[in-house]
């Protein structure tokens, strides 16, 4: 668990899941000829060996009002396209306790977009049943980002996200869609960063003349930066 003040606002990361390697689908070009010579990866981004350490994770944003979480990872029991996320078991609420972050205890679930691996613990299965795993929580989907996926209700594997993550929330009445440039709080703004996703949002965090800027999947992984 890692954690970073930003003025007033305190960020936790609470990871579901780390796998070293695994990253070319997704950055062809991140070989272990280009990785290693940025020293600085390791070892907390990539392995001696120069395997790249991909991570999944949330982060939970508490300001003096308001207790957010953003993107909510994987989650148990999903039937996923790809193995190592099928169907997990994993201690994520068990993790969010130990932190200080009882699941009744968030105010906010923020979705930057709508993949697979940001909105998996938006639900638990409860006796067979998608249940809100947050019940006191307002979910923040981008409205541009809910209409894209909206359709994709026809067995595939977007359906089937929207199904067990999304639309059990939605149908709730927990969901408000926003707009792109939407404000959250004093602290706290949404900023358009389309193109991985139709409504593809950034988190950015102002307090005390300190900021942040929580990127989702505009980047992947930080060796992405290493040449700008």
């Amino acid at each position: 668990m890692n954690q970073w003040q930003i003025g007033a606002i305190k960020i936790t990361r609470i990871v579901e899941m780390e796998v070293a390697g695994g990253s070319r689908f997704i950055l062809p070009d991140a070989t272990k000829e280009a990785t290693l010579p940025i020293k600085w990866l390791a070892p907390h981004f990539m392995t001696p060996e120069g395997r790249l350490i991909m991570s999944t994770h949330a982060l939970v944003v508490e300001t003096p009002e308001q207790t957010i979480i953003v993107d909510t990872c994987i989650g148990n029991d999903k039937q996923r396209d790809i193995p190592n996320w099928t169907n997990l078991q994993g201690p994520f609420l068990e993790d969010l306790v130990n932190a200080g972050y009882p699941r009744e205890a968030i105010d906010t679930v923020l979705c930057t977009h709508l993949h697979v691996d940001h909105v998996g613990w938006n639900t638990m299965l409860v006796n067979g049943i998608w249940q809100p795993t947050f019940p006191n929580a307002r979910y923040l989907m981008g409205r541009k980002e809910f209409d894209y996926w909206d359709g994709e209700d026809d067995g595939s594997s977007s359906g089937n996200i929207m199904t067990d993550s999304v639309r059990p929330v939605f149908d709730a009445g927990l969901v408000d869609l926003v707009d792109m440039g939407h404000s959250i709080c004093h602290e706290i703004l949404l900023e358009p960063t389309p193109g991985h996703t139709p409504g593809h949002v950034s988190v950015h965090i102002s307090s005390e003349g300190e900021q942040a800027l929580i990127t989702g999947d505009s980047f992947h992984h930080p060796c992405q930066i290493a040449r700008i």
